[in-house]
């Protein structure tokens, strides 16, 4: 069965909305600025991909967001935006065939850290009622869902910096599987204190720019947004004569079983991953036009992804980019940003460039799309995310019917 994206909707520190987003991302356009959210003054480091100019209550009513914390706000935002994206009328979400499968890494951990402040200066009398309803990332698909009237089942997925990518897999598989004609997926995460510090004690961040690829790289910014994406059944899309934007092929999902923040030397889980969404896609990686790269500009990930390309692809260098440069790692959002990057790629055949590229790295041999936007061949691309914990999940996405005729799925017939 095929699965086709539909609509996308985008909040992110270069745009709002998938125009703004891919102009700034075609143009590279960098959202990486000194944070406004919270004091970062004793922490030697004070960028990130930070989103200033979202409010609310542009996209949301004054009781939704006041009942939610900030990812969710952002999360209910791009979902709208996708929905209108994708014309699709408010029946289509009624009832147990329309679902919400989002991923995450820390949900709404700001709202946790207020909670533990207030109790640790006046007690836990000092616990606000309204904070318990907008914690935990189990809450991130259930307001999304209440807010858009979906009445099938909801899922959060915190895999990591996979999650975005976890998320549109497992939507398209739920929709293979006959278990949804609709799915509302993709990823949301906020920029908080808690992760802002936790990466400066891991000594990953970057002064102040992404660089991946480049032998001078410093490590990784962190960056804050949402990604949402309309997938519906070939049927139910065409049922209702729904625009086409691109179709989810194959979804690779491998574990290094190694280490929690770094890759496996050998890239075995990476390469296994990439081979997965290449093979259930039907293809080659011969037909592979273009890679989003995880990239996230430290020294061994991106080290360890150039040897998944050369491993993967042989002699043929395909053109791939990391996104990151200009958005910043957005943790459990990257992969679901980067793939409404790739699906815009498809749209337009532009592959964003990789800025901050200086100075070529003898081990990280690869095609980088260096500084500017390059036009090419459009028709199959990858998205991925090798993530923290060795979470790998590569996902390819094509235009409309590019990819080969899917078999049928398995009967469940002794």
């Amino acid at each position: 069965m095929r699965v086709f994206i539909t609509g996308v909707g985008v909040v992110s520190s270069i745009g709002l909305g998938k125009q703004a987003f891919f102009d700034a991302l075609a143009a590279g356009q960098s959202g990486i600025a000194p944070v406004e959210a919270f004091d970062v003054s004793n922490l030697g480091r004070e960028f990130a991909g930070e989103v200033k100019d979202f409010r609310p209550r542009d996209h949301l009513s004054a009781v939704e967001a006041r009942r939610m914390g900030r990812c969710s706000q952002m999360a209910l935002a791009a979902a709208r935006m996708a929905i209108e994206d994708a014309a699709l009328p408010a029946e289509a979400l009624k009832g147990p065939r329309a679902s919400v499968v989002l991923g995450t890494t820390m949900g709404e951990a700001d709202v946790l850290g207020e909670l533990d402040q207030a109790w640790i200066r006046k007690g836990a009398s000092a616990v606000r009622r309204a904070w318990i309803p907008k914690y935990g990332s189990t809450l991130l698909p259930i307001h999304v869902a209440r807010a858009i009237g979906a009445e099938g089942g909801v899922l959060t997925l915190p895999a990591a910096c996979a999650a975005g990518n976890y998320a549109i897999g497992f939507a398209a598989d739920m929709i293979r599987a006959g278990k949804a004609d609709v799915v509302v997926t993709g990823a949301a995460e906020l920029l908080q204190e808690l992760q802002f510090s936790g990466f400066v004690r891991l000594a990953a961040m970057a002064p102040a720019k992404c660089q991946p690829f480049d032998l001078n790289r410093q490590g990784l910014i962190l960056g804050e947004g949402a990604g949402l994406l309309v997938l519906e059944s070939e049927a139910h899309a065409i049922r209702r004569n729904a625009r086409l934007v691109a179709e989810v092929g194959g979804h690779g999902m491998t574990c290094d079983a190694y280490h929690i923040t770094r890759p496996h030397p050998d890239a075995m889980g990476s390469i296994g991953a990439m081979r997965q969404a290449i093979d259930r896609s039907g293809i080659s990686a011969d037909s592979i036009d273009f890679v989003n790269a995880h990239g996230t500009g430290t020294r061994h990930n991106d080290v360890a992804e150039a040897k998944v390309m050369r491993e993967v692809f042989g002699g043929r260098k395909v053109p791939i980019s990391s996104m990151k440069s200009m958005l910043g790692h957005c943790m459990g959002a990257a992969s679901a940003l980067e793939a409404i990057g790739c699906v815009m790629t498809l749209e337009k055949g532009i592959y964003p460039p990789t800025i901050g590229y200086e100075t070529p790295d003898p081990e990280c041999d690869v095609d980088v799309v260096a500084n500017r936007a390059r036009e090419g061949a459009h028709d199959i691309v990858l998205n991925n995310s090798l993530a923290f914990g060795g979470y790998n999940s590569v996902t390819c996405l094509a235009k409309p019917y590019k990819l080969p005729e899917p078999p049928p799925p398995p009967s469940l017939r002794p």
